[in-house]
């Protein structure tokens, strides 16, 4: 059963009254304003003339910056040349394992992360790796196993390893033809995407055991423990009508059912409609991108295109919209996260699909950047928005991505990735104010030209901040600050940052 209501936030502050002599704030209130767009996609008028990087980042076709946006943009100086780094003075960066084999090439992007016991699982749009990281200064490489299939974001949990694949392949297996374009889809209907499943009981060789195709692919996946199946709610939305098996209007999550005693015999055990009047609302939103659940509370809270939502999982098939919301300063709602006690969500916007340079005067601090509500059960309140306030160079995409919660009993504090912006860590204990007290940057991969690079995923496991850097590979990073030290206290023995542990 799906029922809800949504509200709509008005366009915040002035951004010209805000950005005066540069990125100065980092976090912002709310001001009443005219609305703004909901969503901008590229088929819209004002993006005809975008400018576009093919294929690269993670939804940059479902929205654009503008030519003048752009123009501006390349016209701010960077703070940090090419080869240049820069950090506040509590975190070092103590180790990084550059990309390798398979996995070299510029358009190899390293994505997603999950952890269990001694290892991290990093996922590449051309596999995963695994990385021993019980010394986590000297990370050691275990395996890498070749499986193309963007986004090839990954999770684990007990012996089993869940990986996305978000576009059209000839068939399931991992040396399948692909990936494919529209015409070639028309051609062949019978492409294959979705998720794919592998013991790592043996973690020096994992085993392909079984994948569930589903309906537009698996851009994300979030995994949502039974008692005797783990379920995988899949995020997709790569809507055409050329594509046989991703229909409009879509609308919907695809939810797997893995029982764990036979994962062979994993598949598709509902697909509820979550945005059934999304068109009559006058919203861009075809599905979700991201979703992120947290057992405990039987709450799951979702970034969904145009909207973000918060559900009732009580019944892990049959997902209930408890409070619906949008924001005419967010271009695209990309992911979410609970504070521990489930008062509050950090929401990010994804401008540009990742592929852009939002960080920077002419976009400002309030677009492309995290908006958090507070949640008292029943409603969602907008309370703040946090941008990093360092401006990056017109050849560094920049933009809010994926992060977690660093586990201070007591506070609310998390670690995020900024794509070449860098990583942040901020305390919204308060969350209408919430302040940076931490970061580390470099410097633009190029100075002639937008290589897509940096941070995809920055999560905090068991004393140590881990980063899975697009180009320059695996990061580990110390964070030595008396306001995270009680959190060594807290450890995981599993780690999927979509499945949201308490503490």
């Amino acid at each position: 059963m799906i029922g809800h209501r949504w509200r709509r936030r008005a366009a915040g502050l002035s951004v010209a009254a805000l950005v005066s002599g540069g990125l100065a704030l980092g976090a912002i209130g709310t001001s009443a304003a005219d609305d703004g767009e909901l969503l901008r996609d590229s088929s819209s008028e004002e993006c005809a003339n975008a400018e576009a990087l093919e294929g690269a980042g993670d939804n940059f076709e479902e929205n654009c910056l503008t030519e003048s946006e752009l123009a501006d943009a390349q016209a701010s100086s960077g703070i940090l040349p090419v080869g240049g780094v820069a950090s506040s003075p509590n975190i070092s960066l103590e180790s990084n394992l550059p990309k390798g084999g398979a996995f070299s090439a510029e358009g190899a992007f390293n994505s997603d992360l999950a952890f269990q016991g001694k290892y991290a699982f990093a996922g590449n749009y051309q596999g995963f790796t695994v990385y021993d990281i019980h010394n986590p200064r000297k990370p050691q490489l275990v395996a890498q196993v070749l499986c193309p299939g963007s986004q090839n974001d990954v999770s684990v949990y007990g012996d089993l390893l869940f990986l996305s694949t978000d576009s059209r392949w000839t068939d399931d297996s991992c040396s399948a033809q692909g990936p494919l374009n529209t015409q070639q889809t028309v051609e062949n209907p019978d492409y294959w995407e979705g998720m794919k499943i592998f013991d790592i009981s043996d973690v020096t060789n994992p085993r392909y055991v079984a994948a569930v195709e589903t309906k537009c692919g698996s851009h994300t996946h979030t995994l949502v423990p039974g008692e005797e199946s783990v379920y995988i709610y899949v995020s997709s939305y790569d809507v055409n009508a050329q594509h046989a098996k991703c229909q409009p209007p879509h609308d919907q999550i695809s939810i797997i059912d893995v029982p764990l005693d036979d994962p062979e015999s994993a598949h598709i055990a509902a697909e509820p409609v979550l945005f059934p009047d999304a068109a009559n609302q006058g919203s861009n939103t075809r599905g979700c991108h991201d979703i992120t659940a947290y057992p405990h509370l039987g709450l799951a809270a979702g970034a969904c295109m145009g909207d973000g939502i918060v559900m009732d999982i009580t019944d892990p098939l049959d997902p209930v919209i408890l409070d619906q919301v949008r924001d005419a300063n967010f271009a695209f709602w990309h992911s979410a996260t609970f504070n521990n006690d489930g008062t509050s969500i950090i929401f990010t916007d994804e401008l540009g699909g990742g592929s852009g340079p939002t960080c920077n005067p002419t976009i400002g601090p309030v677009r492309g950047a995290n908006a958090i509500y507070t949640w008292d059960g029943d409603s969602l309140d907008f309370a703040s928005y946090y941008k990093i306030p360092r401006e990056q160079a017109a050849t560094e995409n920049c933009v809010a991505h994926n992060g977690s919660l660093i586990p201070v009993p007591g506070k609310d504090i998390f670690v995020q990735a900024w794509y070449q912006g860098g990583i942040s860590v901020f305390d919204f204990t308060d969350p209408y104010n919430p302040t940076e007290f931490a970061w580390f940057d470099r410097g633009p991969l190029s100075a002639d030209r937008l290589i897509l690079g940096g941070a995809w995923s920055t999560y905090y496991y068991n004393g140590f901040i881990y980063s899975n850097e697009i180009q320059r590979g695996f990061d580990v990073f110390n964070l030595r600050d008396p306001r995270v030290a009680p959190a060594k206290g807290t450890r995981y023995d599993e780690f999927n940052a979509q499945t949201q542990p308490v503490y």
